[in-house]
C-alpha cells in the first residue's frame, strides 16, 4: 500500500489541476504528498516541500507532471531504485508519459486497485572528463560545438577499434532514446523491452554512416580523435561537460535502472506511430474525414473519433450531479485540419441531447463551437471558464 507520493513538476507549465487531483486522492486515503522545495513553493498547494534526497527516500510512488523532459528527470532521480514512476502529460502530446491530465483520477484508482504493470528502463552512464558521473535514460551524445571542427569519434568495442565517425554528433542511445535524438539521426525504432545500446552518427561526413546495435554486455568506449574539434557532452539533451581531442568516454549500460507504470491502454508502437507520424502500411492520417466514427469510451470517460481504424482524437468528459462536463478536446497532429474536433463536439452534444443531460462546458474548443452553433444553447446548464 502506497503511503507517500512524490511529485516532480514541469518548471513552467501549469500543474495546479493535476496537483489538486493528486492531493484530493491522497487525502481520502491518508497518503502523504511530497514535492521538491523549489517546485512546490511557487504553487499554493498542500504538498509537503522536501529536498530530492528525502523525497526519493520516502516516496513509494513518484508522479512526473509535465512532458518527456520531466519524465527523464524523474527517472534519473530514482535511478537504481524500485520506486515506480507514473508519467502524466501536462500540455502537448508526450511520448514517455502514460496518461493525459483528464485521465489522472482513473489512473490513481487503477494504482489503488493494483491494475497496472511495471516496465523496466535501461540507463547509460559515463564519467565526464572532470570526474563527475552522469546518467541518461535517452542518450549520451558527443556534439560538435559551433565554430569548432567536426566530431571525429572512434567507436571502440570490446577493446578494439571498430569504426571512426566524422559527424555533427555521435549518439549512444538506450532503447527508450531510440525515438529521440537517435531517430532524428536515422537510427532504428527499438522496443523499450529490448536490452541493448544504439550508436548513431548525426549528419555523418564519413563513408560509414550506419547505426550500430550493441549488447549491454559489450564494452563500449568513445574516443575523441586528434582531428576532432571540441565536443559538447549532452546527457538527455542537456550539456553536462566538454571533451577535447585525445579524451575517452566509457559508456556503461544500466539495465532496469528505473521502473515506469503502464496501464496497457496504448502500446509502445501506437505511441511511436502517433508521436513520430510514421506513415506507410499503417496509413496514419489517411482516410476520408466523412468516414470518421465517434464512440463513447465510457470506461475512460471520453468520446473517441476513429478514422481509418486509427484513434484521431478525443473529447474528455466528466459526469456528475446529473450533468456532463465537456472538459478537453485533443486531435492528433497527424489528423489536424479535417474538422474532426467539430465532429467530436457535435457528437458529444447530440449524445447529451439524447440522454436529456444538461451540459457544462469547460473546454475552450467546445465553448467556441457552441457559440458558432446556437442550436445547442438549450443544453447548457452553465458556462464554465475556458482554460
Amino acid at each position: 500500500m502506497i503511503k507517500v507520493v512524490g511529485l516532480v513538476l514541469h518548471p513552467r507549465r501549469d500543474c495546479g489541476a493535476a496537483i489538486d487531483a493528486i492531493v484530493s486522492w491522497a487525502t481520502s486515503r491518508d497518503v502523504t504528498v511530497l514535492g521538491l522545495h523549489d517546485e512546490i513553493n511557487r504553487i499554493d498547494c498542500d504538498a509537503v516541500a522536501v529536498d530530492a534526497e528525502e523525497m526519493v527516500e520516502r516516496a513509494g510512488l513518484l508522479v512526473s507532471l509535465g512532458g518527456d523532459g520531466t519524465m527523464l528527470r524523474t527517472m534519473r532521480l530514482v535511478e537504481g531504485r524500485k520506486t515506480p514512476v507514473l508519467g502524466v502529460n501536462v500540455g502537448r502530446l508526450g511520448f514517455l508519459a502514460e496518461v493525459d491530465l483528464p485521465d489522472l483520477p482513473g489512473a490513481l484508482s487503477s494504482i489503488d486497485e493494483h491494475r497496472f504493470t511495471i516496465e523496466s528502463r535501461t540507463a547509460v552512464r559515463t564519467v565526464l572528463p572532470d570526474g563527475e558521473e552522469v546518467s541518461a535514460f535517452n542518450d549520451i551524445a558527443l556534439v560538435r560545438v559551433p565554430g569548432d571542427g567536426l566530431a571525429h569519434v572512434g567507436i571502440n568495442v570490446e577493446g578494439s577499434n571498430f569504426v571512426r565517425y566524422a559527424a555533427d554528433a555521435v549518439i549512444v542511445a538506450t532503447p527508450t532514446g531510440s525515438t529521440a535524438y537517435s531517430f532524428s539521426a536515422g537510427g532504428p525504432i527499438v522496443s523499450p523491452n529490448v536490452e541493448g545500446l544504439l550508436v548513431s552518427a548525426a549528419a555523418a561526413h564519413s563513408s560509414f554512416n550506419r547505426s550500430l546495435v550493441l549488447s549491454p554486455d559489450e564494452q563500449l568506449q568513445l574516443d575523441v580523435l586528434a582531428t576532432s574539434g571540441r565536443l559538447a557532452i549532452e546527457v538527455d539533451g542537456i550539456i553536462q561537460g566538454y571533451a577535447e581531442a585525445g579524451q575517452q568516454l566509457a559508456i556503461i549500460p544500466v539495465p532496469g535502472a528505473a521502473q515506469v507504470i503502464r496501464f496497457g491502454q496504448t502500446s509502445f508502437y501506437e505511441r511511436a506511430r502517433r508521436k513520430l507520424r510514421v506513415e506507410g502500411s499503417a496509413q496514419v492520417g489517411s482516410g476520408d474525414a466523412t468516414d470518421a466514427t465517434v464512440v463513447d469510451s465510457f470506461e475512460q470517460s471520453r468520446y473517441e473519433i476513429l478514422l481509418g481504424g486509427e484513434l484521431a482524437g478525443v473529447l474528455h468528459y466528466r459526469r456528475h450531479s446529473g450533468q456532463v462536463e465537456l472538459a478537453h478536446t485533443e486531435i492528433d497532429q497527424a489528423f489536424e485540419g479535417r474538422g474532426l474536433a467539430g465532429r467530436l463536439a457535435s457528437a458529444a452534444l447530440e449524445d447529451a441531447r439524447g440522454r436529456s443531460t444538461p451540459v457544462v462546458v469547460t473546454c475552450p474548443y467546445v465553448a467556441g463551437y457552441v457559440e458558432r452553433h446556437p442550436e445547442y444553447n438549450d443544453l447548457l446548464a452553465a458556462r464554465g471558464n475556458p482554460g
